[in-house]
């Protein structure tokens, strides 16, 4: 082993240490109690935030100091437009802090906003948890997943603009910088993915879309792998991937030239009992296809984060440190898997997108 693999070997087990504990720390907030609730701990960090948390000093000490980038809290109520900052709430998400603003109290309850019904002082849990005597009002806030979702544009606006720059500068239009490292994606998106699927003739105008999708699910799976950011998980949102899906099915669908609806209508060369039979399949078909796109998405990433969530709480349920070296271990593993996984859902729903357009583009063989 050389000395630059043992670098970054040493280097990936660090990251992917602090990564695994950084997700511990929900649970072992939970862990001191005499109950500890895997399922509310886990469900709590996979699900969106109205803040961004970095760190804790002098956790469960009188002095206890939060380190937080705080969010708009964007509300529209019966009194108009409300809005404040994350922070007021302090942190709860139990429904403890109350808010007062325009007229109206509001409580965090597992990261949903609620606003009291008049009168009421405090909210009101049923044995499910959820308040008797508060409602929702329309949130149209900005939070953890939108906020990493408008820093991974930003990012990407950076590289590529860079990349461009790079191709400018250099006189044999051999990019250099970061254009080295973004043009064989690209060549790898054109070559293996639109060609392939789209086909020669037709694949230029699907292009912007391709390259597009891919590098934003990219960045945002590893985005959701940096414990700093404490683990934005944009693509397990189940949201974000319906809006993704939507597009590919809005552009598929737009695409769809005489011969692709002919297949789904009335599919060729087979008797007519058959083509009535094969019809509202096909049909069917095309709204499934996009649906098992965004749950493919949504379930791929998310699970990563569920399974080294439970790994690490084995060792809150069993109450001891026995049995960390064994969370730890298959955290790491799961974690490397995870790295890799970022990728590899970013290449499927290109890919999947890429077939689907050239289905409804293909031409009838003769």
């Amino acid at each position: 082993m050389t000395l630059s693999t043992l670098k970054r070997t040493v280097f990936t087990v660090l990251f992917l240490s602090v990564f695994s504990f950084g997700f511990a720390k929900d649970a072992k907030e939970q862990g001191d109690d005499e109950k500890f609730d895997a399922k509310s701990m886990i469900m709590h960090h996979v699900k969106d935030a109205y803040g961004m948390h970095i760190i804790t000093f002098n956790e469960g000490k009188e002095d206890e100091k939060h380190i937080t980038i705080p969010l708009p809290v964007i509300l529209w109520t019966d009194n108009g437009l409300t809005t404040f900052m994350s922070s007021e709430f302090h942190h709860d998400y139990h429904g403890h802090e109350v808010v007062e603003k325009n007229g109206g109290k509001f409580v965090n309850v597992h990261e949903k906003v609620y606003q009291l019904n008049e009168g009421e002082t405090e909210v009101k849990l049923d044995e499910e948890g959820h308040p008797t005597n508060a409602e929702r009002p329309i949130d149209i806030s900005i939070t953890r997943n939108v906020f990493m979702m408008w820093i991974s544009v930003i990012v990407l606006i950076l590289i590529f603009f860079a990349a461009a720059k790079s191709y400018k500068k250099s006189k044999n239009n051999v990019p250099s910088g970061i254009g080295s490292f973004v043009e064989p994606l690209v060549v790898f998106v054109r070559d293996e993915i639109a060609k392939p699927m789209i086909g020669e003739h037709k694949y230029k105008r699907y292009m912007p879309y391709l390259l597009t999708v891919f590098f934003f699910i990219w960045i945002n799976n590893i985005f959701g792998l940096i414990p700093i950011l404490n683990g934005a998980n944009l693509s397990g949102n189940i949201a974000f991937t319906m809006v993704l899906a939507l597009f590919t099915f809005i552009i598929t669908t737009f695409s769809g030239n005489k011969n692709y609806w002919k297949h789904i209508f009335w599919m060729p060369g087979v008797p007519v009992p058959m083509k009535i039979f094969l019809m509202p399949i096909e049909l069917i078909g095309i709204f499934t296809k996009p649906i098992s796109l965004m749950i493919r998405l949504f379930a791929n990433i998310t699970a990563g984060h569920i399974i080294i969530l439970a790994l690490m709480s084995l060792i809150f349920i069993f109450k001891t440190w026995a049995v960390a070296p064994v969370s730890v271990a298959f955290s790491l593993f799961i974690g490397i898997i995870e790295i890799v996984v970022t990728a590899i859902q970013a290449y499927i729903f290109t890919v999947l997108s890429a077939l689907y357009f050239g289905m409804a583009t293909e031409e009838a063989h003769h």
